[in-house]
């Protein structure tokens, strides 16, 4: 019986490597493709109004009781802080998480589909004490919380 199961779990697993490398070889799937929406000058910039502006063309923040940031107050260990960001703003086009004192201050941005809830929840780095930004896209404005997380030891840095 446990062969058995080795044997499907090989045979499944070579089927979907199949299929894949023949997506790629028939051009459905390029790599070049998918690095392409990847804004690497927003997350290349040193300054937080420099990645928002290169990432969603403006750094116009409005502050938002309606975007909900859950993070620690002290990070013990600043290579894995997690992070929690909602909202229940209609139209969510986008959630970017910003530590505005890292060497690179854009963590994450994640690109929602239209039926998508406002929720990610993500781990990041940090290299010091910071502010960790909330940036929620919707109907073409960014709407922002912040929390201080203490970082105590370790980080990206320092």
């Amino acid at each position: 019986m446990q062969i058995d199961m080795k044997r499907r779990t090989l045979l499944k697993g070579s089927l979907a490597a199949s299929a894949l490398g023949v997506a790629v070889g028939a051009g459905l799937l390029t790599p070049k493709a998918v690095l392409a929406a990847w804004p690497e000058s927003a997350f290349k910039a040193k300054k937080t109004e420099e990645a928002l502006t290169n990432l969603h063309g403006t750094n116009v923040l409005t502050d938002s009781a309606e975007v909900n940031i859950k993070a620690p107050d002290i990070a013990e260990n600043g290579a894995v802080v997690p992070i929690t960001v909602s909202s229940d703003l209609t139209g969510i086009e986008a959630i970017a998480i910003v530590a505005s004192n890292n060497p690179t201050p854009l963590v994450a941005n994640f690109n929602l589909g239209e039926a998508a809830t406002g929720f990610v929840s993500t781990r990041i780095k940090m290299g010091k004490t910071s502010d960790v930004i909330a940036v929620v896209k919707a109907g073409g404005k960014l709407y922002s919380a912040r929390k201080e997380v203490k970082v105590t030891v370790g980080g990206c840095g320092g």
